[in-house]
């Protein structure tokens, strides 16, 4: 039997298989709210037979976009136009869905990728970006402003208004993304957070703000709503934020209640020597799960089937994440099943397209009540 292809508890939600669709940006949203590009993104992706699909990077506030075309919900206008979203989607899909709530800190105000990503200025439609310290991630960008206590808990606040209203529109699950530079790694890594007062130079310090955070949002919504947290394992720069400063923050984090860590690495800093290669990432997330004891998802060019489930069936991990794989292929999981003997779910309006020597390939989809 496919180990990929077994059913995994997530808190109280039962994901159907071990494969996760991670959050990707689409930079296609118009003042934070969700547009058409989002409905086709997120339908198409509801039809692939993966076990749990996270929404790209939400933003908390307006000046936490990475971009002015970044996904919001710090409104109920954000929150309504999403919610409709998901109501469609769930009329043909049973996959658990999660979102994925961020603020960028430093990295915001930048144009979209295809646009050159390239900080922006106030008359471009660029914003003050603010931080820990006013220190830079380019040397020649503008300094973000240095986030005051005050600051902080308007911001801690705007977590936990996003949660609710997450939970309000009906997500399965929360993740709250302290990875890839933005805010919350920022005040993690010792590379980007200068302060002297209570959040910032010793590692418990440095945690204490993403831990108010997520405790915060913990208390906010209900129980049934696992919340897990994205990491950057490791800056790749020496004397920055690394795996062992993971492991501790990981604990500190399964002690509040945290459901699953998902592990990335990178982004904090233009300095980082990442060794990309097949899988690069997956040895981090086997030495924080064996460090913290939490339901662990790896993800970093795992494109193969056959890696996908030797990582589960090693216990390196507990889940799969697939990015830009299953954007150039949708149906990875179909395929994935197929190479593997397994079954995945799939609608009944695909299921005449079995080839022939695959008739046992769709499983039968029962649609969950709400």
């Amino acid at each position: 039997m496919s180990q990929l292809f077994t059913a995994f508890c997530l808190g109280p939600i039962t994901l159907p298989n071990r494969i996760v669709i991670a959050p990707m940006c689409q930079y296609s949203a118009v003042d934070g709210i969700a547009s058409d590009w989002h409905q086709i993104h997120l339908g198409n992706l509801a039809l692939s037979g993966a076990g749990l699909l996270i929404i790209e990077a939400t933003a908390v506030e307006a000046r936490g976009r990475i971009s002015p075309a970044d996904l919001g919900l710090w409104s109920d206008a954000c929150a309504a136009a999403l919610g409709k979203i998901l109501d469609s989607i769930r009329r043909y899909s049973p996959m658990p869905i999660a979102i994925q709530i961020a603020h960028a800190g430093r990295k915001a105000s930048t144009a979209p990728p295809w646009d050159g990503g390239h900080p922006l200025g106030a008359n471009d439609g660029g914003w003050q970006p603010v931080a820990p310290s006013p220190l830079a991630f380019m040397p020649e960008d503008m300094p973000p402003q240095e986030l005051s206590q005050l600051d902080m808990v308007q911001i801690e606040q705007a977590f936990v208004s996003a949660a609710q209203r997450a939970q309000q529109i009906g997500v399965d699950a929360i993740e709250i993304h302290a990875a890839h530079g933005y805010l919350l790694h920022q005040f993690l890594s010792p590379l980007a957070n200068l302060r002297d007062d209570e959040f910032g130079g010793s590692l418990e310090n440095r945690m204490r703000f993403p831990l108010e955070v997520f405790a915060a949002m913990r208390s906010a919504v209900s129980e049934r709503i696992p919340i897990g947290v994205r990491i950057s394992a490791t800056d790749w720069v020496a004397g920055g934020w690394d795996v062992e400063q993971s492991i501790v923050f990981a604990n500190q984090l399964k002690a509040r209640g945290c459901a699953f860590i998902h592990v990335s690495s990178g982004g904090l800093s233009p300095q980082q020597k990442i060794p990309l290669g097949p899988n690069y990432q997956v040895p981090l997330a086997e030495a924080i799960r064996a460090g913290c004891g939490l339901p662990t998802i790896a993800v970093g060019l795992i494109t193969e089937a056959e890696a996908a489930e030797a990582i589960i069936a090693e216990g390196r991990a507990d889940l799969v994440a697939i990015a830009r794989g299953i954007l150039y292929d949708p149906r990875w999981p179909w395929h994935a099943a197929a190479k593997l003997g397994a079954q995945v779910d799939a609608p009944r309006q695909y299921w005449r397209c079995q080839p022939r020597e695959l008739k046992e390939l769709f499983g039968d989809i029962r649609f969950r009540q709400r």
